[in-house]
């Protein structure tokens, strides 16, 4: 399975996310993530970074949570759930408050607003989980490679983190140590940071050292039309997008949208001279990769759609206060994001290793 495949499908259900704020249909995106990543994922250290990611959507909803019961909200209220005390603030700082009332009308909002940036981080962390982001150095043009540089090292921090961890606190349990509580976290997270850190500077050290990036002498003309072309294309998909979104550029976005797109791809194409390099066994973008692909597509597509043509069933208010319905046919959209799970091959597991035997020394 060529590892752009499971990106875009991700980056299609983290984009579906952005189109919904109904935590029914919020809590279904999480779901066929988590069943595709329990499927498919490899058996590979920077797979197990799915449950950090995890961790990490709660933490933020907790932590919006609290600053909306501790800080106050500007959504209007009737419900009071319960009245804090209220810390007395200077003059100039009218519009802020800390304590007073807590209204469900502030929870839920906070609530859907927290559930939204949670999973949003949970389809990241799947891409992680079923695609390591070094993969994908293998597929991006040759205009791209330094860029790509950075983003591997800034994406593999995160897995770098989560086996670092795993490993110091087995290391404390086999010594005895606490791994747990605010003890063990302050013992294992300063050595875990540095060494996630050192690894993933040791990957970009390494990738210089192979000659990653390098560049060769191409005509100043050529050098001209690739920026130009480049330049043009991002800001032909840049109008063509505010077209797309907008009443008044309906007619003109969607030309300006493709004509940018092949542009810059012309672009890209011309910048890859500068960068002559071989690629050992490349991914094979192969059907299966193309149904992964679509099925993310589809699921960002018609939720889109939905947003579009019933925004009341995709987005359930908060004032007045009511109680979020599942919409049928949004939901089967989001059900097609589980094709992945039937259409990838499933991970081969691993061998045990071979049994190590004794000899005893024969007498000479």
């Amino acid at each position: 399975m060529h590892a752009g495949a499971w990106w875009v499908w991700a980056v299609a259900l983290a984009s579906g996310v952005t189109r919904t704020s109904n935590p029914l249909l919020l809590a279904l995106l999480v779901a066929v993530s988590g069943y595709v990543v329990v499927t498919c994922r490899p058996r590979t250290p920077s797979a197990r970074s799915y449950a950090a990611f995890v961790r990490l959507g709660l933490a933020v909803l907790g932590v919006r949570l609290f600053f909306a019961v501790a800080l106050g909200s500007p959504i209007p209220g009737t419900h009071v759930l319960v009245t804090l005390p209220e810390v007395p603030l200077p003059h100039w700082a009218q519009g802020i408050r800390i304590g007073g009332r807590v209204t469900a009308e502030s929870a839920v909002f906070a609530l859907y607003d927290g559930l939204k940036l949670a999973a949003l981080l949970i389809c990241v962390g799947a891409a992680n989980a079923l695609a390591a982001p070094a993969r994908l150095l293998k597929s991006l043009p040759g205009a791209l490679y330094e860029a790509g540089v950075a983003v591997v090292v800034a994406l593999t921090f995160a897995p770098h983190l989560v086996a670092d961890g795993r490993r110091l606190r087995a290391a404390r349990r086999l010594r005895g140590r606490p791994d747990r509580g605010v003890r063990g976290l302050l013992h294992v997270g300063l050595p875990v940071l540095e060494g996630a850190l050192e690894r993933s500077v040791a990957l970009a050290a390494a990738m210089d050292a192979r000659g990653y990036g390098r560049t060769a002498e191409v005509a100043p003309a050529v050098r001209r039309t690739t920026a130009a072309l480049t330049l043009g294309g991002l800001l032909g998909v840049c109008a063509g997008t505010y077209g797309l979104l907008t009443a008044e550029g309906g007619g003109y976005g969607l030309p300006v949208l493709l004509a940018g797109a092949a542009a810059a791809l012309a672009g890209l194409r011309l910048g890859g001279r500068r960068s002559p390099r071989t690629r050992y066994r490349p991914d094979a973008w192969n059907p299966r990769s193309w149904l992964v692909a679509a099925s993310g597509a589809a699921v960002a597509a018609l939720l889109a759609l939905a947003a579009v043509r019933d925004p009341g069933a995709l987005h359930p208010g908060a004032v007045p206060l009511t109680a979020p319905s599942l919409p049928l046919w949004p939901a089967a959209a989001v059900l097609l994001g589980l094709l992945p799970a039937f259409a990838a091959p499933a991970p081969k597991p691993t061998a045990p290793p071979a049994p190590v035997r004794a000899f005893a020394e024969e007498p000479s």
